[in-house]
């Protein structure tokens, strides 16, 4: 099953990418590489999920937030233009930054939630290095933001 096939049975539709975006894209494909820029977790324009995990959001919202950040990097790979996301063959790295309490030591648990799904997507080709790494703070307060590596045809 295609990857586009596998969105429309989920019922995911990718959004459009925001903009302006600085002096920076939101990803840029390199030979058969696409990479994507740091991704927050924000649904029909509004962040889903801010502040520290777990005080201010809980490791459950954070995991879906995480999940949402693999729905906006496909969209940043659409954004390269058509056929773009029908070439993805498989993830290769994944980077994934959560805003912690200094108590906080579950990183993994909230971006296994963006491996698993893309796992779910890719298959056995959606597997890939990753890093879990904690935060003070991110852009906009989020609690999630994450990378992404990918490959392509």
């Amino acid at each position: 099953m295609s990857l586009q096939d596998k969105l429309k049975e989920l019922n995911i539709t990718l959004p459009p990418v925001a903009g302006p975006f600085g002096a920076y894209v939101p990803a840029k494909r390199v030979g058969n590489l696409i990479f994507v820029a740091g991704q927050l977790p924000r649904k029909e324009g509004k962040l889903i999920a801010t502040g520290p995990v777990p005080s201010q959001c809980s490791l459950e919202i954070a995991r879906g937030a995480a999940r949402q950040c693999v729905i906006n990097a496909l969209a940043a790979v659409a954004s390269l233009g058509t056929g773009a996301v029908e070439s993805l063959i498989g993830v290769v790295r994944v980077g994934a930054f959560i805003n912690s309490d200094n108590s906080f030591h579950e990183q993994p648990k909230v971006a296994d939630a963006a491996s698993e799904f893309l796992l779910e997507l890719f298959g056995p080709a959606g597997r890939h290095a990753r890093a879990a790494v904690a935060s003070n703070t991110l852009p906009l307060n989020a609690s999630v933001e994450i990378e992404f590596i990918f490959e392509c045809k």
